[in-house]
């Protein structure tokens, strides 16, 4: 499997819980912050932006990308979230 980082910006609340739900049915997820997560799947990059994307409503931006070889980051939701982006980014 792969890491993406999925990226989004949306105008309301009801949007963004319906990409949060979208992006809980894959395998393997950490919320990184408010409109930003990572998740573990085999399915390539423009296959996440579509299911991603049929969740949004006009106007709304999202980026996917997959995971490099470094990141570093501050503030995350916990220590269960750090831990999860240590092993998976």
């Amino acid at each position: 499997m792969n890491c993406y980082v999925v990226t989004f910006e949306t105008h309301s609340d009801e949007s963004r819980e319906r990409v949060r739900t979208q992006l809980k049915t894959y395998p393997h997820f950490c919320p990184i912050h408010k409109y930003c997560w990572a998740i573990l799947t085999d399915k390539k990059a423009k296959d996440i932006r579509n299911d991603v994307a049929a969740k949004l409503d006009k106007g709304e931006r999202l980026f996917v990308i997959r995971s490099g070889t470094e990141a570093a980051w501050r503030n995350t939701f916990g220590d269960k979230n750090s831990e999860w982006l240590k092993e998976n980014l």
